[in-house]
Parts: C-alpha cells; structure tokens; sequence
C-alpha cells in the first residue's frame, strides 16, 4: 500500500488492507477496538491516567493542608483585626499627646502665665477691699496685730502679681528662651 498522509500520521494501520479500512468505517465495534489499539490513542489515555493521578494528589494534599488554610486564615483575620485596633488606639494616643504637650506649649504657657497674673491681681483686690470694709475707720478697733496681718498677706500676693507680670513681659519680649539645653 502507498504511503499515504493517514499512513504517516497513524503507521500502525499500515498493515491493513483497503478492505479492513473499510470495514473499520462502516463497523462501530471495530473501529473502536482498532482506534483503542492505536499507540498515539494508548499514549493519550496513559497520560490522561497520569494526569488523573496527579490531580487527585494535588485534590488530597489540598484537603490535607485545608484545617490549616483555615487556622491561617483565622489567624490572619485576628492579626488584622488586632492591627485595626492598635491603629485606632495609636490615634487616641496621639490625640492624647497632642493634648499633654499642648500643655506646655510656649504659647499656651503665656496664656496661663497671664490668667494667673490676672487671678492674683483679683485675688489682691479682693484681699483689700475686703480689710477697707471690714474697718470703717482706722480708729474705731483694729488692733496692729490686723493690720499687720493683711499687709503682709497683701504684700504677699502682690509680690507673686508683679513676679507674674514681669515673666509675662519678658516672655512677650522673647527675652525668655525654651531651647533645649
């Protein structure tokens, strides 16, 4: 028989005559039992088995290593939500130091500096026209040991105004440094 393009492509049925290629195509039997003889077909379903295999391995290391996908997940869920939450304190505690540190920023320390000197200013008043009108007249009964009393606590509170007042205008005048040193 002549070589022919099924001949190279499929050498196995070059032994059969024309009329076994014939019967091979009108008899569905035949033609599968000299398909399922063909060394091409056999290699196909070979590989095809061990392609099988290979899937069912890849399949039951899967299902092995699934329990602990699963505990990796979870854990990495809990790192996560861990994460989120330790962010969302480290912003609270970075309001809360923005907070602490404002307390001794320069400007806020003048701010305070200055209520401070007006509170001790009040406070001086107060103290004075509380002892005016507690006497009505020098004469009329305060003994030395009263008035010597409120002139030192007025002298007192006084000093610690002026004290105030003076660091207040330095500090305006920037003749008080807060570098580090």
């Amino acid at each position: 028989m002549a070589a022919t393009p099924l001949m190279n492509e499929f050498p196995g049925l070059a032994h059969l005559t024309r009329e076994d290629l014939e019967d091979i195509l009108n008899d569905p039997a035949y033609f599968q039992s000299t398909f399922h003889s063909l060394p091409q077909v056999k290699e196909l379903y070979q590989a095809q088995a061990e392609l099988g295999m290979a899937n069912e391995a890849i399949a039951r290391t899967n299902l092995s290593l699934q329990d602990r996908l699963y505990e990796l997940r979870n854990e990495t869920k809990e790192a996560f939500d861990n994460a989120k939450s330790m962010e969302s304190r480290w912003k609270d505690l970075e309001r809360e130091q923005r907070e602490v540190n404002q307390r001794f920023d320069p400007q806020f320390l003048l701010l305070r500096l200055r209520h401070a000197t007006t509170a001790q200013d009040d406070a001086s008043e107060a103290l004075a026209s509380s002892f005016v009108q507690s006497s009505p007249s020098l004469s009329s009964g305060n003994d030395a040991s009263d008035v010597d009393e409120f002139i030192r606590e007025f002298r007192e509170l006084r000093k610690v105004y002026h004290k105030r007042l003076m660091w207040g205008d330095r500090w305006a005048s920037g003749q008080v440094s807060w570098e580090d040193g």
